[in-house]
């Protein structure tokens, strides 16, 4: 492309790094800015409620690219910089500053933000939440001197947190409304997995139960419940999902509906503006639906499909959503996409935590998951491919390779 275009990234993130990496490998040789609010250069995400928050990795660990990278290959990184506004008609740029940037292509890749709390007593010292390096940073003092820790929410984030809580020799218990931990996302068969790992490692597990306030009066002291039992803890962890950082494009009047809406190919409602990560809500032609994950895997191939599209490249984004999670000594990987299903089917040994699941509806796979499992990740993946309908009980038994089910 002509070298006097000037493409703009918004989001310093995994998702935005990526992308302004693949402008480079693609051979666009014309301005490419990377803006950030955080004053630290792109990094990933996924270690700061594990490795990293237990102090067992380095910072150096999480950066996307090394201090180098940007400046040798011509990219303008802008740490510490926020944008204010941005105008489609007019391709321009307005920073928080009042400085102007025009731009040729835009890429919003501003990924998402803890949903907050609405509870009396939120705002109080020793409640955090984690988004950021600073956030786990701050997590891990936090824990290292705390006597109890009260983690509110049984996601992803709350329970890594809660494991790596109690991986560093913390009291921790653990506060939800759901009946076992991540049921949203893997159901009641596979949410008992989880309820009994973190219970077999000593997390206190108040579930199904729904918080009132949190208690304190100079700082938190711990919860209430709608009942009116008190948990106590000087430290509050509050882990109840994220919420999509569109402000920008919804103040532009980019469609926006659980993040700023975009096609296969990542483009928004406005001409020459991509969104890509966290924030963006993304037609799925295998599911045929938009699906919008806040996962490491969905930044780190979002960001590179964005850039060859920001080349009109023409790249659909066909990648089956992923994510993995790692608490204690239990790992897995998740494949596909289940919002509903009728089945759940299991292969292997649940009891000694290593194991295959499918979520299934009207016989076909919608999503896998191998459990301390490590060589089935391409098997479960072609079965989902396939969208053929299987038997159930070939698919539960292990000594029926995944490839002869595809």
């Amino acid at each position: 492309m002509a070298s006097e275009q000037t493409f703009v990234i918004v989001g310093a993130s995994l998702a935005g790094a990526k992308a302004a990496e693949t402008l480079r490998i693609e051979g666009f040789d014309g301005r490419v800015v990377l803006i950030g609010e955080e004053t630290e250069r792109p990094y990933e995400r996924p270690l700061l409620s594990k490795d990293y928050l237990r102090g067992e990795k380095p910072a150096a660990k999480l950066y996307v690219h090394d201090e180098g990278f940007y400046a040798n290959n011509n990219i303008e990184l802008l740490t510490g910089t926020q944008v204010a506004s941005f105008d489609p008609a007019m391709h321009e740029l307005t920073m928080k500053n009042g400085s102007r940037m025009p731009y040729s292509r835009l890429l919003l890749s501003t990924g998402a933000v803890p949903r907050r709390l609405p509870l009396p007593g939120a705002e109080l010292p020793g409640v955090q939440y984690l988004r950021n390096m600073g956030d786990s940073d701050a997590l891990r003092t936090a824990i290292g001197a705390a006597t109890r820790v009260v983690v509110i929410g049984a996601g992803w984030i709350g329970s890594e947190v809660a494991a790596s809580a109690r991986q560093l020799g913390a009291e921790v218990a653990i506060v939800a409304p759901e009946t076992v931990p991540l049921e949203r996302v893997l159901g009641q068969e596979i949410g008992d997995v989880y309820r009994d790992l973190h219970a077999d490692h000593g997390v206190a597990l108040h579930l199904a139960t729904q918080i009132e306030a949190i208690v304190g009066t100079v700082a938190a002291q711990g919860v209430r419940t709608k009942d009116g039992s008190l948990i106590e803890g000087d430290l509050v962890v509050v882990g109840v999902g994220a919420s999509p950082r569109d402000e920008l494009a919804r103040d532009a009047g980019l469609d926006v509906e659980n993040g700023i809406v975009v096609d296969e190919f990542l483009r928004t409602s406005a001409a020459d503006v991509f969104a890509a990560g966290d924030v963006a809500s993304t037609w799925n032609p295998m599911y045929q639906k938009r699906i919008r994950l806040e996962h490491w895997a969905n930044a780190l191939n979002q960001g590179q499909t964005a850039a060859r599209n920001m080349l009109d490249q023409g790249t659909a984004y066909a990648k089956l959503p992923y994510f993995y999670s790692d608490q204690y000594d239990f790992g897995m990987e998740y494949n596909g996409f289940a919002a509903d299903w009728d089945q759940v089917v299991v292969r292997g040994d649940v009891a000694g935590r290593e194991f295959l699941a499918f979520w299934l509806k009207d016989g076909h796979v919608l999503a896998g998951m191998n459990a301390n499992v490590w060589d089935q990740g391409d098997g479960i993946k072609a079965l989902i491919r396939s969208d053929t309908t299987v038997n159930l009980d070939r698919l539960a038994d292990p000594s029926v390779p995944l490839a002869d089910l595809a």
